[in-house]
């Protein structure tokens, strides 16, 4: 049993991409992107979203996402992004380093999810100042968000057209769009293109990939100055069939979706029976990861007893912690079963279930 919940990340790979690796690891290849596996990526990119796209494989999220907004952000401009997202909370500055100075303005929103009206509020509040104020370039969407909430197509539309209202390029963080779609039961050109995304941060190692993402870009226009800037940055792989085989072996077949399935349906498991121990979701478990607010003594309980997760804020409300839980492709039912077992045991011998009211749902 494994009770390791802290991220995604802490997962290894999945067997059908090891096994790609070592079809592709087999006689030699062209570099830098002219081998077969890499243009073989891009043609199965185009077919799964139904339109013609340029992809650029890079190693790590921060660098495609930085990558993106840096190929629409001109120095003196904004990025509209939540508060909560990746970019503007765990990527040390690097989409402001890589677009030469461009500054991220953090929307506020429930559920760690930007809204038309908060949007609106926030391009509002930029008192334009010709030359001696920032410039709205581009807005960033979490797709699944920080707190594992999903935008709905109807969201992502609405949200699309006030950024071709307002003149802003529109970029999804997919780190997790795989929980995304799978959760939406879309197609991924409804999640992207076709509700006015410009390019996306394709995710692949949360989702079984020893480490791959990719840039989409949905208009072409863009995709030559990108591929200068992954270069200069260091990400234009030699070996880059070895980063391709990742996520082609993720395409092929759908394994993309079937793995994201079963990491949103553990989710959803465990956050059915932590609610039903009196520890409901903060937000609502849309894709692989649950929040919940547990008492103090119980997560140095669950910690002691060997589960691995984190809390979210180190500030407890009233004696209680928000914490996340992530689940991956490779978490198993008795993983799940265990972790509930445990929080129903309740090590600390205080907390039963129904000892106390749990706090309402709801965003901090």
């Amino acid at each position: 049993m494994n009770l390791d919940f802290s991220s995604d990340n802490a997962s290894g790979a999945a067997t059908e991409v090891l096994l790609a690796l070592g079809d592709a690891n087999a006689g030699t290849a062209h570099s830098y992107g002219d081998d077969d596996w890499t243009k073989k990526l891009e043609a199965a990119f185009a077919e799964l979203f139904e339109r013609e796209v340029t992809v650029l494989p890079v190693f790590t999220g921060t660098a495609a996402n930085s990558l993106a907004l840096a190929s629409v952000t001109p120095p003196w401009g904004a990025i509209l992004c939540h508060a909560d997202s990746h970019i503007n909370t765990d990527e040390c500055g690097a989409p402001e380093q890589f677009s030469g100075g461009a500054k991220l303005m953090p929307v506020q929103g429930a559920g760690a999810k930007i809204t038309p009206a908060t949007l609106d509020d926030a391009l509002n509040t930029i008192i334009n100042r010709g030359v001696h104020s920032v410039q709205p370039a581009a807005l960033s969407l979490t797709q699944a968000s920080e707190f594992g909430t999903v935008y709905t197509l109807k969201e992502l539309a609405a949200l699309g057209a006030m950024a071709r209202r307002r003149s802003l390029r529109l970029h999804v963080d997919g780190a997790r769009f795989a929980n995304a779609v799978a959760s939406l039961d879309c197609t991924p050109a409804e999640a992207t293109w076709k509700v006015g995304v410009d390019l996306l941060s394709f995710g692949g190692t949360k989702n079984g990939a020893l480490g791959a993402e990719a840039v989409i870009c949905f208009d072409k226009s863009l995709a030559r100055e990108l591929e200068f800037r992954r270069k200069r940055a260091g990400q234009l792989a030699s070996k880059m069939r070895f980063v391709s085989a990742q996520l082609l072996a993720l395409l092929s077949n759908g394994l993309w979706l079937k793995l994201a399935r079963k990491s949103n349906g553990h989710a959803k498991k465990l956050s059915d029976g932590l609610t039903a121990l009196g520890f409901p979701p903060a937000f609502p478990t849309d894709a692989n990861e649950v929040f919940t607010f547990l008492p103090e003594k119980l997560v140095e309980s669950l910690h002691k007893a060997g589960a691995h997760f984190y809390p979210w804020t180190g500030v407890p409300e009233n004696g209680r912690l928000l914490c996340r839980f992530v689940t991956s492709f490779a978490t198993r039912d008795e993983d799940v079963d265990g972790l509930i077992a445990l929080v129903r045991r309740d090590p600390t011998g205080t907390y039963a279930a129904g000892a106390e009211t749990a706090p309402a749902a709801g965003p901090r």
